[in-house]
């Protein structure tokens, strides 16, 4: 009886001590995390952005970059494709008018010649991809890549089946950059059919990374399929033994691993929307990348994406500060969006910040800034 007055009287005093503990822990939670984010009146906010290119004056560039958007596309994609083009011209390349190279693994109609040409006052190409880049090399044992795709099939693996998927990421992981349009460019900026760019772009990305000294520029990251890859990693981890020359001392391996390169935590920067330096693929270390990686049949045995072996690559053969986010570009692809949140830039926008793919379980932004805080 005495300890339960006892502790009735100084219940105030526990339940006090509770309060202020409680309070600690929110205040160091919100200390640790604001150097990330912020919560306003107005939701979820990146982090500061004085300073940032897309706030400056709108204006048109005097200063012409080698430069064009790359568009792999059928005929049977020309609605998607001009909804693109058309959003694109809006948001930007009305001031702008950097060309278009379309590429195809056939001849493009007069009709999506016309229907898409009339969109642009720039240059627009069209070009039909090398029956060596759209093919099964020498080495393969298609037998063996047609059983594959019959495995991952019936496993329901994403695109597990498809034969021209496969031929499509090889090609954009090591020969749209060879296509002979492309030759004349510096940078390209991917574009896919039915994307959406959601905000207006006042200045000249291709600019900004030549000035910048910037390689790569991404927009959404996530989670790869594992099913997709159960050799990548290994065929890296051999390639980055035997050519440990091409990986610099300040490289991003942190953002693609979380053990020192052990294993592969499955992150990859969204490749499509890439703007990327053409040089840099074009170069010694990528070069002898992506031929150690397709030597190797992971393209067909499996179902190697282009967009994890450019994040690999980037990763790898890249210092921290030549890769770059571009939050200021809203963009859709499919049911994944990034939308820009700090209030400044959303001024540009017509997307909702918290509908943005950043902020759920499967996106790699917050290894992005945990990798470069």
């Amino acid at each position: 009886m005495l300890f339960a007055i006892s502790f009735f009287r100084r219940r105030p005093v526990v339940l006090l001590y509770l309060c202020l503990i409680g309070l600690s822990v929110l205040f160091a939670i919100q200390l640790f995390w604001e150097p990330f984010f912020y919560n306003d009146v107005n939701g979820f906010s990146h982090r500061t952005i004085v300073g940032h290119p897309n706030l400056t004056p709108p204006t048109t560039n005097r200063i012409k970059v080698k430069a064009a958007f790359v568009v792999l596309t059928r005929n049977s994609e020309l609605d998607g494709v001009r909804q693109a083009i058309q959003q694109m011209e809006s948001r930007f390349n009305r001031k702008f008018e950097y060309p278009y190279v379309f590429l195809n693994d056939e001849e493009f109609t007069e009709e999506f010649i016309e229907a898409t040409s009339s969109l642009t006052n720039a240059e627009t190409k069209y070009g039909i991809i090398p029956k060596e880049h759209w093919s099964y090399p020498d080495w393969i044992d298609i037998e063996k890549a047609n059983a594959s795709r019959i495995y991952m099939e019936k496993k329901g693996i994403i695109y597990g089946g498809s034969e021209s998927y496969r031929h499509m990421c090889r090609f954009e992981s090591g020969f749209f950059y060879r296509h002979p349009l492309m030759q004349e460019y510096d940078y390209y900026w991917r574009v896919e059919p039915s994307v959406e760019f959601y905000c207006d772009i006042d200045y000249d990305p291709f600019l900004y990374m030549q000035q910048n000294n910037k390689k790569y520029g991404w927009t959404i990251s996530l989670l790869e399929y594992k099913a997709t890859i159960p050799s990548l990693w290994s065929t890296v981890k051999s390639f980055m033994k035997k050519y440990p020359q091409h990986i610099p001392n300040n490289n991003m391996l942190d953002f693609v691993s979380n053990n020192g390169g052990y294993t592969y935590n499955l992150c990859h920067f969204w490749s499509n929307f890439e703007i990327g330096d053409l040089n840099f693929l074009r170069g010694e270390a990528y070069s002898k990348f992506f031929d150690y990686l397709d030597q190797s049949g992971g393209f067909f045995y499996e179902r190697w994406g282009d967009a994890p072996v450019h994040s690999i690559a980037v990763s790898l053969f890249l210092n921290k500060d030549e890769i770059h986010f571009f939050d200021d570009i809203g963009y859709r692809h499919d049911d994944f969006t990034h939308c820009p949140s700090a209030r400044e830039l959303q001024k540009k926008c017509h997307c909702d910040a918290h509908a943005t793919f950043d902020l759920t379980e499967n996106s790699c932004y917050r290894r992005w800034l945990q990798v470069n805080g």
